[in-house]
C-alpha cells in the first residue's frame, strides 16, 4: 500500500486488491497524507480523503460481518491442533482459505471441515492466490518454521506477505524479516494465543511488522481474534518477543497456581478444591481463566489427578524470556524459577539432591534414605 502524488494535488492510494482498510488504518493513512502531502490539508477533507482514497463504504463488492471489511482469499500451511482450527474460524468468517499440510490426509479433512480449498503442494497452494498473496505459516518453531518459510517465499513474488504465526525466537524473525525483505517480500510475525479453544473464542494477536503489510492482512488478523484482541504491536520481531513475553508470565502464573493448590491439597482439612477454583472465579482478585480450566481438569480428574503424572515440558519462550531478561539486566526471578521447576519435574530422582543429602550426612551425621525397596525409592 503507497501513496502517490504530485505538486498540484493529485492523491491516490495503490491499495491493491484488498482495498477495504481498517478505522486504525484509515488514521495511519491520513497521517501519512497530511506529512508527505501537507497541502492536502487545505485542498482535501477527511470524507474527500476516504471517497479519493477508496476508504469509504458502499459499492457492490461482499463485505465481512460486523467490520464492513472485504473477505480474503489467503493460504493456510501447516494444519495441527492451532491451524486447522485457524483455517475453520477464518472460513466461517467469511474468507476463502487454500490449505496445506505435509500429510495430505489431513490436508484433506481440514478442507472438508472448514470449507476450504485443498492443495496438495505448495505450488498448488500459491498458485491458488492473486497478489498481493498472503500465506500463514503455522508450524513448529526453528528449523520446520525455518524450512517452511523458505520453501513457500521460494514460490512468491515482491509484494507478497508471509505470516508467521508459531513462537519463533524474534531474533530468528528480524532475520528471516531481513533477508526476506531483500526479495520484496513482506515477513509478518503474529504471536498467537487461544490454543484449542480458539477456534470459538478467538485467538489473541500480538502482531508485528511493516504497517503496510500488516493492513493488507487486517482483515484476517480481525477475524480470528474476539473484540480487542488484535494489535499491530510495533516492527519486524515485535510480535513473537511480545508472545515469548506473555508465555514467559504464563510460566510464573502456571507455577504460583500449582504451588497454591498443592498447599489445599495437602492441608488435611478435606477441601474441594474444583470447589475453590471455582469459588476464586467469584470476585477473587486471583480470579482467571486458568483457573475455569483448572475446575475444568478437576472435574475431569478428579482432585488428586491421579492419572496425570507431573512432569512438565517447555517449549522454548521461557528459556527465551529468562535469557533476555539477563541480556536487559531485568531481574526476572519468579520466571526463572518457574522454568527451572519443570526441569526439576522430568527428574525421576535429582542428582543434585542426591548430592546434598550425601553431604549433610558427612559434616552433620544427618540421617539420609536408602535408595532401592527398603528406603522406599
Amino acid at each position: 500500500m503507497a501513496f502517490t502524488g504530485s505538486i498540484d494535488n493529485r492523491l491516490r492510494l495503490d491499495a491493491g486488491p484488498h482495498r477495504t482498510i481498517s478505522a486504525r488504518s484509515r488514521l495511519h493513512l491520513r497521517t501519512n497524507a497530511l506529512t508527505h502531502f501537507p497541502h492536502a490539508l487545505t485542498h482535501f477533507s477527511s470524507s474527500a480523503l476516504e471517497v479519493g482514497f477508496g476508504l469509504a463504504g458502499g459499492g457492490g463488492e461482499s463485505r465481512l460481518p460486523g467490520t464492513g471489511e472485504q473477505p480474503m482469499r489467503l493460504g493456510m500451511v501447516g494444519l495441527g491442533k492451532m491451524g486447522g482450527n485457524m483455517a475453520q474460524r477464518l472460513t466461517r468468517g467469511g474468507h476463502e482459505v487454500v490449505v496445506h499440510d505435509r500429510d495430505e490426509a489431513v490436508t484433506r479433512a481440514v478442507a472438508d471441515a472448514a470449507g476450504a480449498t485443498a492443495a496438495t503442494s505448495l505450488d498448488a497452494l500459491v498458485a491458488g492466490l492473486q497478489a498481493p498473496r498472503v500465506v500463514w505459516v503455522m508450524v513448529p518453531a526453528g528449523p520446520p518454521t525455518e524450512q517452511v518459510l523458505r520453501d513457500v517465499a521460494d514460490r512468491m513474488q515482491p509484494g507478497d506477505v508471509l505470516i508467521d504465526g508459531g513462537n519463533s525466537n524474534y531474533h530468528d524473525t528480524q532475520r528471516r524479516a531481513q533477508e526476506l525483505a531483500g526479495r520484496g517480500i513482506r515477513l509478518v510475525d503474529a504471536g498467537t494465543s487461544g490454543g484449542v479453544w480458539g477456534l470459538e473464542n478467538g485467538y489473541c494477536l500480538m502482531v508485528g511488522g511493516d504497517v503496510d503489510a500488516v493492513a493488507i492482512a487486517e482483515p484476517v488478523f480481525r477475524t480470528l481474534a474476539p473484540e480487542n484482541g488484535y494489535l499491530h504491536v510495533g516492527p519486524s520481531g515485535a510480535g513473537h518477543f511480545t508472545k515469548m513475553v506473555h508465555n514467559g508470565i504464563e510460566y510464573g502464573l502456571l507455577q504460583a497456581y500449582a504451588e497454591g493448590f498443592e498447599i489445599l491439597h495437602k492441608s488435611g482439612m478435606g477441601l474441594d478444591l474444583r470447589a475453590i477454583a471455582d469459588l476464586w472465579n467469584h470476585g477473587s482478585v486471583v480470579r482467571s481463566w486458568l483457573l475455569e480450566l483448572l475446575e475444568r481438569a478437576y472435574a475431569a480428574e478428579g482432585q488428586d489427578l491421579d492419572r496425570i503424572r507431573g512432569w512438565v515440558a517447555d517449549s522454548g519462550e521461557g528459556r527465551w524470556t529468562v535469557q533476555t531478561a539477563l541480556d536487559l539486566d531485568v531481574p526476572a526471578p519468579v520466571i526463572t524459577l518457574s522454568l527451572q521447576m519443570r526441569f526439576r519435574s522430568r527428574q525421576d530422582e535429582s542428582y543434585g539432591a542426591q548430592v546434598i543429602a550425601a553431604l549433610r550426612n558427612q559434616f552433620g551425621g544427618h540421617a539420609v534414605k536408602q535408595a532401592g525397596p527398603e528406603g522406599g525409592a
